[in-house]
């Protein structure tokens, strides 16, 4: 049986459909790159937004359309959501929500059988995502995601150092640790700090030469995670979300924090790692924003010189307490000021790339353009560099000098030892 899996939204879908490949390999079953010769389609889907949701249904109907051979297995967040609106689009065989589905492999073989191991790109990620954490205990007015994903669990520590062993046995240069709640991760056992905790543990016992954190609220950042920022081992990089610059809104909103409180973190983290790499999540035309508030969002935004933004619009989410919040903001308005808020957030993300340029850092090199010869990666502060080689730098951590910014990329020449 020929498998093709894709997945929607965030990083820990990403981590989930990794999972689901080398168990449905395990099963006896052949993971495909190519939708058109498979037999079965799975597709992890995302309701974080409306438009993620409706981007989730489009992108069934597309894969039905152009593969209708193929039967449809639907997962995650938006078949939670939406379960009988899924099961009524053609070619979908299977929904299952997020308590279900990964026993979608069963379901599909009637076996069940345990993973293979890990290979670097084996299923289209040079770098691994590893999920240790699972749901959401807390209660920002807006979001749907922890109504969907249920209550906070944390992987034990023990089983996420042996995955992350396992990895490393076979090839992994970085991985990325997620999670709905990542910085909660091992409250629901008690672990103090658990998420320190986790990264020390992974840092000592293990060889991996990077080891990168996805999104972690920034109240739960403390000062011995910030350490770890020191650490060679450890990616200067800290994605908190903030969401908002406004402390009118973040109090609406239900976010535990206030604009100098974010301050402090992002000052006391570059004052360990200057050159830390802070990325955020911020929504525009939340219930309340006047332009005024805005403004005062659009400020702080800049004064944080974000190295990196993602920007929505403002979704209503149907069972979220915002919906009932006075103020609502026309959607139109909503979707000019993330214009706005994209454009600052691409002036700030050239003027942090520039800063490298005539640095030599090193780079995990994950992909080469066939048509120029041109290797692909990252440096471990999340910029995106270009270099020509005729070597195979697949899967290596190699240095490069960093020579001008293009766009999004810092084109860059290979060091070569001597």
């Amino acid at each position: 049986m020929q498998i093709y899996l894709e997945s929607l939204g965030c990083r820990l879908n990403a981590a989930e459909i990794e999972n689901l490949a080398r168990c449905f390999v395990g099963a006896g079953c052949s993971v495909c790159q190519d939708p058109e010769i498979a037999d079965v389609i799975v597709l992890n889907t995302c309701a974080v937004t409306q438009a993620a949701a409706v981007k989730s249904r489009r992108r069934l109907r597309v894969l039905h359309r152009y593969h209708p051979r193929a039967q449809l297995a639907v997962l995650g967040c938006w078949a939670t959501e939406a379960a009988d609106r899924a099961r009524q689009l053609p070619g979908v065989v299977w929904v299952l929500d997020n308590a279900d589905k990964m026993r979608v492999v069963e379901i599909i073989t009637g076996r069940i059988a345990p993973p293979v191991p890990w290979f670097p790109g084996r299923w289209g990620h040079t770098r691994a995502f590893l999920a240790v954490q699972e749901g959401c205990d807390y209660a920002c007015t807006y979001c749907i995601t922890r109504i969907l994903r249920g209550r906070a669990r944390s992987r034990a520590l023990n089983d996420a150092i042996a995955d992350v062993q396992d990895r490393v046995a076979h090839g992994a240069q970085e991985i990325v640790l997620t999670g709905v709640s990542l910085g909660a991760y091992g409250q629901d056992a008690g672990l103090e700090d658990g998420l320190a905790l986790l990264s020390e543990a992974i840092l000592h016992d293990t060889d991996l030469p990077r080891l990168r954190l996805s999104s972690v609220e920034p109240w739960d950042v403390t000062s011995r995670l910030l350490r770890l920022l020191a650490h060679p081992r450890f990616c200067r990089q800290l994605h908190l979300p903030l969401q908002s610059g406004s402390d009118l809104v973040l109090k609406r909103m239900g976010r535990r924090i206030t604009t100098a409180q974010y301050t402090a973190l992002v000052d006391a983290a570059r004052g360990i790692a200057p050159k830390v790499a802070i990325t955020t999540d911020i929504i525009t035309g939340f219930p309340g924003e006047t332009e005024q508030v805005f403004s005062t969002s659009f400020d702080f935004v800049k004064q944080m010189a974000f190295a990196r933004l993602h920007v929505f619009p403002y979704s209503e989410r149907e069972g979220t307490p915002a919906t009932r919040l006075p103020g609502s903001v026309p959607h139109p308005v909503r979707n000019a000021r993330a214009s706005q808020m994209r454009a600052l957030g691409k002036q700030l993300a050239a003027e942090y790339r520039a800063q490298f340029v005539g640095q030599v850092l090193p780079v995990l090199w994950e992909r080469r353009c066939s048509d120029t010869g041109t290797w692909q990666g990252l440096t471990d502060t999340y910029v995106a560099v270009m270099a020509p080689s005729e070597a195979d730098l697949y899967n290596r951590i190699v240095p490069a000098r960093l020579l001008n910014v293009q766009e999004e990329t810092i084109l860059g020449a290979i060091v070569v030892s001597s």
